[in-house]
């Protein structure tokens, strides 16, 4: 009975698609006669629309696509031999594949402490940088110094290298290499050129400058070329206040992708107490000789520098005082810098050592002369620095001592004293000679100098420099 209900319902199912389709038949013809005796420009409009009535009628009577449920499914199973691990790790083996490591020298690190870190086991490596001249410099390599090594998977060291620091040219540096060769292992040294790079930073005083100085990241070495160059301008202890502002513009030397070190401040901007102060550095084309010059072309190089200390604070000055050990009231013929002791005392100008020693009250003490007119005398030192002898001549800005409380002294401190004619006087009413400015042939290219410097300051501060208030 199944079977027939089911034949029976086949037979409706055709016999309506017929209907179906013998209707259609006869849609279509009557249309077709109907259009023939239509004008040309409504057979168009009616063409189009028994075209897509066509169209419709066959997708309605369309079969439809099978069911994809109902495809049949073929399920393959193939099994797959897993890599065998020992016979890869064997097959490395015999292939000798070096390792390429590097790694950096940590404080406190010594030769078979950088080599057990990277991986190198090798005895006749160790014995032949011990002895080995050229080798030997990287048992005292400074800390954070780069190495890179090439080494046999038995840790067998197959090649080194390393750069030195160069007593030459500063743009330069000595590439040190190891190598291993059928006869042993032999070491080279190469001069290698680093490649200069222009870096800029700014910073705002909100403390102290040194503060300042690490929050715009400023290198040490910056950070202190900054205190050379503007010692005879800028008393960076008592002048600078919170508000004022820097820009430093500097060179960083590379060596490929690897940071060597910091190079020559190419210029610097310091604004402070209503003032603005600059150094831009013009000189020979390789840029080893030269000095620093405002933007007018006047030298920035004084004939004393404004400090004998790089930071310090004037606990006395010249004036009347009372003593603090004799109780006294008397005119106190110098200038007092408060200091920790040990602080390097530098030599304001160039001269010759005339006394080195210790003197009455003034404990270890030195006395430079400057010419026939000027001169300096530095006391209360802890210790005379090595050299400082009667007839040496120093340059200015050289150390010539230490900050101690020697003589008659109360604590850690420089007396500082500026003679004219063997006679103190106030430095700070002194009219000092000023260092020669550019040539006129110089200064045209100074000003192409200081018109790209102007330009790399603009863009560090975008916005005019509002001025600290005092």
């Amino acid at each position: 009975m199944q079977r027939k209900r089911q034949f029976r319902e086949k037979r409706q199912i055709l016999s309506y698609r017929m209907r179906l389709t013998d209707k259609s038949r006869t849609a279509v013809i009557g249309l077709w006669r109907k259009l023939c005796l239509l004008p040309t420009s409504r057979k168009v409009s009616f063409t189009a629309a028994g075209l897509s009535l066509f169209a419709f009628g066959a997708a309605g009577v369309a079969p439809l696509a099978p069911n994809v449920a109902d495809l049949p499914v073929v399920t393959i199973t193939e099994e797959l031999a897993l890599p065998d691990l020992s016979t890869q790790i064997n097959a490395l083996r015999k292939a000798s594949t070096p390792f390429v490591v590097e790694e950096h020298v940590r404080p406190g690190d010594n030769l078979w402490s950088l080599l057990h870190r990277m991986g190198v086991n090798d005895p006749n490596a160790a014995n032949f940088i011990r002895k080995d001249a050229r080798a030997r410099h990287l048992v005292s390599l400074r800390s954070g110094a780069r190495v890179q090594a090439s080494i046999s998977p038995e840790g067998k060291l197959l090649s080194m290298q390393t750069l030195l620091d160069s007593t030459g040219n500063q743009n330069n540096v000595t590439n040190l290499v190891l190598e291993q060769t059928t006869d042993g292992f032999n070491s080279k040294l190469d001069e290698v050129a680093l490649e200069p790079r222009v870096e800029m930073r700014s910073g705002e005083i909100t403390s102290s400058f040194f503060a300042a100085t690490d929050m715009a990241e400023l290198p040490d070495t910056v950070t202190e070329q900054l205190l050379e160059i503007f010692a005879g301008d800028i008393d960076f202890a008592a002048d600078l206040r919170k508000g004022d502002q820097f820009q430093v513009i500097y060179e960083s030397l590379w060596h490929g992708s690897e940071f060597v070190r910091s190079g020559r401040v190419l210029a610097a901007e310091f604004h402070y107490n209503g003032k603005r102060r600059q150094a831009i550095w013009f000189g020979s084309a390789d840029g080893q000789r030269g000095h620093y010059y405002d933007a007018s072309g006047k030298s920035l190089k004084k004939a004393f520098l404004k400090s004998p200390l790089p930071v310090s604070r004037i606990t006395s000055g010249f004036a009347m005082r009372m003593h603090p050990i004799s109780g006294e009231w008397s005119q106190h013929k110098g200038i007092d810098f408060a200091a920790p002791e040990g602080t390097p005392i530098r030599a304001t100008a160039g001269g010759i050592v005339d006394f080195s020693g210790v003197q009455n009250g003034y404990g270890n003490v030195v006395i430079i002369k400057h010419g026939p007119v000027y001169s300096t005398l530095y006391a209360h030192m802890s210790r005379i620095a090595t050299g400082m002898r009667a007839g040496t001549r120093v340059a200015q800005g050289a150390v010539i001592g230490y900050v101690g409380s020697t003589g008659w002294s109360t604590g850690p401190h420089l007396h500082y004293e500026f003679r004219v004619n063997n006679e103190a006087r106030d430095p700070g009413t002194i009219a000092l000679p000023q260092a020669v400015a550019l040539s006129a042939a110089e200064l045209p290219h100074f000003r192409k100098r200081v018109a790209d410097i102007t330009h790399r300051f603009a863009v560090m501060s975008p916005n005019p420099v509002t001025l600290a208030s005092r």
